[in-house]
């Protein structure tokens, strides 16, 4: 389990990030910055990279930094590894990203102050998985000024070591199904489930088809905490992804249950012989519980990607929750489903 977070937090998508055409004041325009960005970051804290890059060709004006990919602008508080793994479902390297300084997309975006709004996000996104897990936010609310410190600078570093030691304060547990593991451990009766339900009305047999995500329309924003049961066998992500979007696995089966292995960077080290496919290794206001609408007969499962991972269905999911959450606590899953369209006539 330690070695699949290790490359989780190890892993980064390589960005070729441009300036807009309307931001460039000077000739020739720059080229574009190339940087490794984190999947357990979030994209504004590359500021500090790519602003020196491109000053001295900006207008006049006061700095607000957001990122668009092929015009749809990017929601900063979702961690960098999940946009990517949402809106490329054949994976774009390096993935190519438009930058801004001005215009910010207030009706768009939530407001975004910097370091200091990731970081309350982030905070805020503890708080709520501490609340999922323990049935109160205490943990994270008595966290000193200094472990609060250490904690935040551990994700913006990259630094595992530092993170499990800054982390282990907080009581979040270690999530099992097995009795024999938990000499040590604590288990966890709640797990915090953040989905991504990406619907389409299209067919697609390869996922360089697949349509593309032109609207956050198109995106379900799920919370829904997952409570694992033990009914004498080990619980699935088969069967947590039953659990967690019934409305599409009416008694189906899901995909993946004969998984190709593909090629991909970050977290494809992630024993992928023993895990799946691999194509890679906050809190915002709107994401909440709600109903995802769906046909269960009809509705397919195209794709489920964790960590830029195509699991194995069949994969414990206390190993996918362990190894593949992020460092607030959550675990991000993206699920493309094919749903009927209703308008056809």
């Amino acid at each position: 389990m330690m070695e699949a977070q290790k490359y989780v937090w190890e892993g980064a998508i390589p960005l070729q990030i441009h300036l807009h055409e309307s931001e460039i004041t000077s000739l020739p325009p720059p080229s574009p910055a190339l940087i490794l960005a984190p999947r357990i970051g979030y994209l504004p804290l590359l500021l500090p990279l790519i602003k020196p890059y491109f000053s001295s060709t900006l207008p006049p004006g006061q700095d607000t930094i957001w990122f668009d990919y092929k015009g749809l602008p990017l929601k900063w508080y979702i961690p960098t590894g999940v946009l990517f793994d949402l809106l490329c479902a054949q994976p774009e390297r390096p993935w190519n990203l438009t930058v801004h300084f001005r215009g910010y997309p207030s009706n768009l975006l939530i407001p975004c102050e910097g370091e200091e709004s990731v970081k309350w996000s982030f905070i805020n996104s503890l708080k709520e998985a501490d609340y999922i897990i323990n049935g109160n936010c205490k943990n994270v609310m008595h966290m000193s000024q200094s472990d609060q410190v250490e904690l935040w600078h551990s994700v913006m570093d990259g630094n595992l070591e530092k993170y499990i030691r800054a982390s282990s304060k907080l009581k979040l547990g270690t999530v099992t199904t097995d009795e024999a593991d938990m000499v040590g451990q604590v288990k966890a009766g709640k797990i915090p489930v953040r989905l991504y339900v990406w619907s389409v009305n299209e067919d697609f047999e390869d996922l360089e088809d697949a349509p593309e995500v032109d609207n956050w329309d198109q995106i379900s924003y799920i919370n829904r905490p997952l409570e694992i049961h033990k009914e004498g066998k080990h619980f699935t992500l088969h069967d947590a992804l039953k659990n967690l979007l019934p409305e599409f696995f009416g008694g189906k089966s899901l995909i993946n249950d004969e998984p190709c292995i593909e090629e991909g960077e970050d977290a494809q080290k992630v024993s992928s012989e023993d895990v799946g496919s691999s194509t890679g290794a906050e809190e915002g206001k709107e994401i909440f519980n709600q109903p995802v609408e769906s046909s269960c007969n009809d509705a397919e499962i195209k794709l489920v990607r964790i960590q830029g991972i195509e699991p194995k269905m069949e994969i414990p999911f206390s190993w996918v929750v362990n190894s593949l959450k992020n460092p607030e606590h959550f675990l991000h899953i993206c699920v493309c489903v094919k749903v009927p369209n209703l308008n056809a006539a």
